[in-house]
């Protein structure tokens, strides 16, 4: 998730009383040469453990606290300078302490392509974001700055859903018929996006981490998880947002549009378009069962309650896709007839049959 993607403004921190708060101040002083401990105003955060700041300087810096014990600063540098210099509109990183996780990044603007999408504007911003999606997709593959997105690791995150929604939130304990339908679901969806085509994938290029500004590329934020794995599993991040939903058959114009001009650019050999839809929708199904796991954990563990919220459009992706292919019929039946008579009646919940249809 992005800077600023719960649409919760942090808590923040006094500078003064939080020693990390207040050791990130004087680095920045020092790494500016200011003299002085730099001023600094907190920012909403992202669905992890880094906390962002911007200076009070010109022009205006972001100050990122990334506890390296939690997270891998040394690793997002370096994949802010290889997709740089590849082309990609990252954050240039101004000064780094990634011992002690301090980072001092370019300021890319409070825009993110969500604040400015309409049923006007989207086909135009749609076009420049999924050019930048097609260079990323162009980019070399680097093993050591890449890793695989294993069967593995796809598998660890759809089994957030059935902990941290099913068990956690609704607190239903899964019997050994249901575990098995969920483990076989899962095994249709991993061996989909094990027989796609693989690129780079930013792993949340989504509307919140897409900042826009005028005269400029599309600044790309959030990339510190980027993988080696399906071809189509950005592109749904984009079309199928957790955030805003556009109608399917326009959905499956951009989709198909954007698979010719991938072909075109040598991204991936030719493909039967029926195929790639049903890539793209099982790429999506596993994206959301994710997201149903881990918004209710944003929640539960990391007091985040802003995420519940956006569940109902993911359930509605959910059901919209698993519903039009027979394979996914049990799983459709069981979450239409034991999971959701339990979410219905929980103080967050709206319809998730319009869920998207209102204005932001």
């Amino acid at each position: 998730m992005s800077l600023r993607s719960s649409g919760e403004v942090e808590q923040g921190c006094e500078i003064d009383s939080d020693p990390r708060c207040s050791a990130l101040s004087e680095w920045v002083g020092v790494a500016l040469d200011m003299g002085t401990p730099a001023d600094l105003s907190s920012l909403a955060g992202d669905a992890g453990f880094r906390r962002y700041f911007r200076t009070r300087t010109e022009p205006p810096l972001i100050a990122v606290d990334t506890p390296p014990e939690l997270t891998n600063p040394a690793r997002f540098v370096a994949l802010a300078d290889y997709l740089r210099r590849n082309g990609i509109h990252t954050p240039m990183v101004v000064a780094a302490d990634t011992a002690e996780g301090y980072l001092l990044l370019e300021d890319l603007g409070d825009t993110q392509l969500y604040s400015v999408l309409d049923d006007e504007s989207v086909e135009g911003l749609y076009a420049e974001v999924m050019s930048e999606l097609l260079c990323l997709q162009q980019i070399p593959f680097e093993e050591q700055l890449f890793p695989a997105y294993s069967r593995e690791l796809l598998l660890k995150e759809m089994r957030v859903m059935p902990e941290w929604l099913v068990r956690e939130l609704l607190g239903h304990q899964l019997d050994q018929q249901e575990e098995k339908l969920l483990e076989q679901t899962f095994e249709l969806l991993l061996n989909s996006a094990e027989e796609q085509p693989h690129t780079i994938v930013h792993r949340d290029y989504h509307s919140r981490n897409l900042m826009i500004r005028d005269g400029e590329r599309p600044g790309i934020v959030d990339f510190q998880d980027a993988v080696w794995g399906p071809a189509t599993y950005d592109l749904v991040s984009l079309l199928r947002d957790c955030y805003i939903r556009w109608p399917r058959e326009r959905v499956e114009r951009w989709v198909l549009a954007y698979a010719a001009t991938a072909e075109a650019a040598g991204v991936m050999q030719p493909v039967d378009p029926q195929l790639y839809l049903r890539w793209f929708d099982w790429m999506g199904l596993q994206r959301h069962i994710k997201v149903l796991g881990l918004f209710p954990r944003l929640s539960l563990r990391d007091g985040k309650q802003g995420y519940l919220q956006h569940l109902p459009l993911v359930i509605r992706y959910v059901l919209e896709t698993a519903e039009r292919y027979p394979e996914l019929k049990p799983f459709t039946d069981w979450f239409s007839g034991t999971l959701l008579p339990q979410i219905e009646p929980l103080p967050w919940y709206s319809d998730h049959r319009c869920a998207g249809d209102q204005p932001k």
